[in-house]
């Protein structure tokens, strides 16, 4: 392939805000809303699922092996889609996922039997693993450095947006008053599909990375969109734009082999495949054990009716979403070392405190409501800062297959421990059970803190290029 001099990073970077960044916002950030509801969805419906007239009638721990097989799913999609993002380029494969998503979510709604429902959620959540990849790899490859931080934690925080829309329409639906038992369940399935759609028209608009095109081959198509964005934000601003910071030679190529990404994680950047996993896998067990059982210990702990459980739901998602709303600045600002490990400390000194607290019989629902807002408040910001990581830390080349990669083995590891885990404890009716599980939960998330703050990479404010240099570069920079 040939060698090129490119400015088009510098280009994107040095971007003032515009209306075309808000469409890339709202045709690929808005997909942590569907993730959300998916989730939102299986953790309430929890309790009626176990009900006989429900149409399914599963056990405590067969709702815990089904969010299980959702996980399993998602990370297994996101390494399925994560190759084939890197090969095929950001936009085929964000609208490849989301149509699996669609099918596989309407489909769920259609089960009678244990096995059915558990392939529609493997399906479903294959969709949004391939997601994670894609999104995230268009989103920070398409805004500008100053405020990659901010924008990355506010389109991670989104997701309990979802929540809170997921949990305040089921109140109504899972009323036996409003709708039968077998049906209301069934109708959330739905509304998933509903936004899924909308999402998808907006997200034909989005164009393919630039920096992707440059490095494989399509240079003059990435000239066009970039050209066309510029064009775009002159309008918009009524001034002309600064000139770039300088350019940077690449040798094109048309793939990356996978034993190229996996010296790239293993040779070439070990501290920061440690930084990785460590961040995902104490996320991903803290969240997945949490949510996906939240409703069965509302239930079994505090005798809170099932279709009641929601409301309990909506203070927590609003504190998960206040959380990289508020910090998200900082980020960017402060830096990312010092807020990522204090967000995962906070949060698991904070949990802690509530496992104490949980065992020792003081709490009501209310109270351990009030317990969950403020450590997810920190968590959830730390939760989001995982992605914006890995996402930064990597090459061009091999971004999203690195996304996939932490995503699959750290939420494997604990996402599906996690909610299997935890519905089992559950299941057995002990306070000191349950509370031990959370303070497993506090030691990941302290031990994933200490590791950023030891290991981690300064990467606020700082170009992608510059943060890890594309493999194609091979040191080659030109500035000018």
């Amino acid at each position: 392939m040939a060698q090129i001099s490119t400015d088009i990073p510098a280009r994107l970077d040095r971007l003032p805000w515009a209306r075309w960044h808000w469409l890339v916002l709202a045709g690929l950030g808005t997909v942590w809303i569907l993730d959300g509801l998916e989730v939102t969805i299986v953790g309430v419906i929890g309790p009626r699922l176990t009900q006989s007239g429900s149409g399914l009638g599963l056990t405590a721990s067969q709702v815990g092996v089904a969010a299980g097989v959702y996980v399993l799913g998602a990370c297994l999609g996101a390494l399925f889609f994560g190759h084939l993002t890197d090969r095929f380029g950001r936009k085929k494969l964000f609208l490849v996922t989301l149509l699996v998503y669609l099918i596989a979510t309407v489909a769920t709604a259609f089960s009678t039997e244990a096995w059915y429902f558990y392939l529609c959620r493997f399906f479903t959540g294959a969709g949004i693993g391939g997601e994670y990849a894609a999104i995230n790899s268009a989103i920070d490859e398409l805004i500008p450095a100053r405020v990659r931080g901010t924008v990355d934690l506010v389109v991670n925080g989104s997701f309990w947006l979802g929540t809170t829309f997921g949990a305040a329409v089921a109140v109504p639906l899972l009323n036996p008053a409003v709708l039968p038992a077998d049906l209301g369940w069934r109708l959330l399935f739905g509304l998933g599909a509903v936004l899924g759609v909308g999402i998808l028209l907006v997200r034909r608009l989005v164009p393919e990375s630039p920096r992707w095109l440059s490095i494989h081959g399509r240079d003059q198509e990435a000239e066009d969109i970039v050209r066309g964005i510029e064009r775009q934000v002159r309008e918009e601003t009524g001034e002309e734009l600064e000139p770039p910071a300088g350019e940077i030679r690449i040798t094109q190529r048309t793939h990356t082999p996978l034993t190229e990404v996996a010296a790239t994680l293993l040779r070439r950047y070990p501290k920061r495949t440690v930084v990785g996993l460590a961040l995902f896998v104490g996320q991903a067990f803290l969240y997945n054990a949490v949510f996906f059982t939240y409703a069965l210990v509302l239930a079994k702990f505090f005798g809170v009716p099932d279709d009641t459980t929601p409301w309990f739901l909506i203070p927590v998602a609003i504190g998960n979403f206040l959380g990289p709303v508020l910090l998200g600045r900082l980020f960017d600002s402060v830096g990312r070392r010092a807020l990522i490990s204090g967000c995962y400390v906070s949060s698991g000194l904070l949990l802690l405190g509530t496992a104490a607290l949980f065992h020792a019989g003081v709490l009501s629902a209310a109270t351990l409501t009030a317990c969950w807002m403020v450590v997810f408040f920190f968590a959830s910001a730390g939760a989001s800062s995982a992605y914006l990581t890995v996402s930064e830390i990597f090459p061009m080349e091999t971004r999203a297959l690195a996304i996939a990669l932490f995503y699959a083995v750290g939420t494997g590891l604990g996402g599906i421990i996690g909610p299997v885990l935890f519905g089992r404890l559950v299941e057995s009716g002990s306070v000191a059970n349950v509370s031990i599980g959370y303070v497993v939960g506090a030691g990941l998330m302290m031990a994933a803190g200490a590791v950023e703050w030891f290991m981690g990479v300064e990467a606020a404010r700082r170009s992608l290029e510059d943060i890890a240099q594309p493999l194609s570069a091979e040191d080659t920079r030109v500035t000018r």
